[in-house]
């Protein structure tokens, strides 16, 4: 009897371990942010050049606030502006497109390319939280360039590394950022577009304005190549430039998603919810979808000739033009890394 007992005992602790995966528990799923952030300059424009220099940061932090992933980059967009011409038609690529072709190594004599150099900023600073990273000292170096005062840190990374610190801690204190909770490995790609078309040359006693605008994406992409999170944001500055190539003024102030109801979208456009409202729907809306199904998220052209999303859902509370937030999420998406 005891012995039969005893055998009934094994296949059922044998049963129980089967029924719970080997006696292995179920990871847990952890809590975490994803966060963006933009520190934007155009003081490097001069005669008959404009310059916009956007460095864009976007993070994942845990629930302690702790970097877990870091992403950076820079849309350095240039516009030649010659006797009031602009170049309206302009491409541009970011400095981590770039890569090699950005041309610190051949023609700088940089310890490392652009790119290679921001990657060794990028895994600095995971496990920091926005005030350690805020903390990070640096010192004045030979050239004029803020460069960090750790020799760990400088040895991968002898750049200015001032905005990259500012871009990385509003990341880190994104109010506006998407949280999500998973327990499996996921990846995160950051994405930006430039696009100048809106520019317009000097005419009739009018200073040629330069709008080199610029789209950012972030996405949280799990190991099926599905979106865990996402966000987006646009800066819109604006420089004139006279007849005579001076730069006559800047005009910016923050970002689309910083400047919330001051953009005006509801004040003046009549709009149904504000830029970053409608926004922050289209974000959550690519949630576990792929980079090719955002792409591919169906579109109508409105009264006013945008192309706004097709799905009533989507309709109901974004009724922006979309594809610019289509292309640069479904970039930063194939971006993932």
């Amino acid at each position: 009897m005891k012995k039969l007992i005893a055998m009934i005992m094994v296949l059922c602790m044998m049963f129980t371990m089967v029924a719970c995966g080997g006696g292995e528990a179920a990871p847990e799923a952890a809590a975490y942010k994803l966060g963006m952030g933009v520190e934007l300059k155009t003081t490097s424009s001069k005669t008959e050049q404009a310059q916009v220099d956007a460095t864009v940061a976007t993070v994942v932090t845990d629930a302690e606030g702790k970097i877990v992933v870091c992403r950076i980059d820079c849309a350095q967009s240039k516009m030649a502006v010659v006797g009031g011409a602009v170049e309206a038609d302009k491409t541009f690529k970011t400095k981590m497109e770039l890569g090699d072709d950005y041309g610190m190594v051949a023609y700088g004599a940089a310890m490392a390319e652009w790119d290679a150099q921001t990657k060794a900023f990028e895994e600095y600073v995971v496990g920091k939280t926005a005030a350690e990273v805020e903390a990070l000292e640096t010192v004045l170096n030979e050239t004029g360039h803020n460069v960090s005062t750790d020799e760990a840190l400088l040895a991968g990374c002898t750049m200015d590394i001032v905005d990259f610190k500012a871009a990385v801690v509003k990341a880190c204190n994104d109010e506006k950022g998407m949280a999500f909770e998973t327990a499996d490995a996921f990846t995160l790609g950051l994405a930006a577009v430039t696009d100048a078309s809106e520019s317009t040359a000097a005419a009739e006693g009018n200073d040629a304005v330069v709008k080199m605008y610029t789209e950012f994406g972030a996405a949280v992409v799990a190991a099926d190549g599905t979106i865990l999170a996402a966000l987006n944001d646009a800066t819109q500055p604006k420089i004139n430039v006279n007849a005579a190539g001076e730069i006559v003024s800047a005009d910016y102030k923050a970002t689309k998603r910083e400047l919330g109801d001051a953009y005006g979208m509801v004040a003046y456009g009549a709009a149904i919810a504000e830029w970053d409202a409608q926004s922050d729907a289209f974000s959550k809306y690519v949630v576990g979808k792929t980079a090719a199904d955002v792409r591919a998220i169906e579109t109508k052209t409105n009264d006013h000739g945008y192309a706004v999303p097709a799905d009533e859902t989507l309709y109901a509370e974004c009724t922006m033009q979309i594809t610019g937030m289509m292309e640069v999420i479904a970039r930063a998406a194939e971006y993932a890394r």
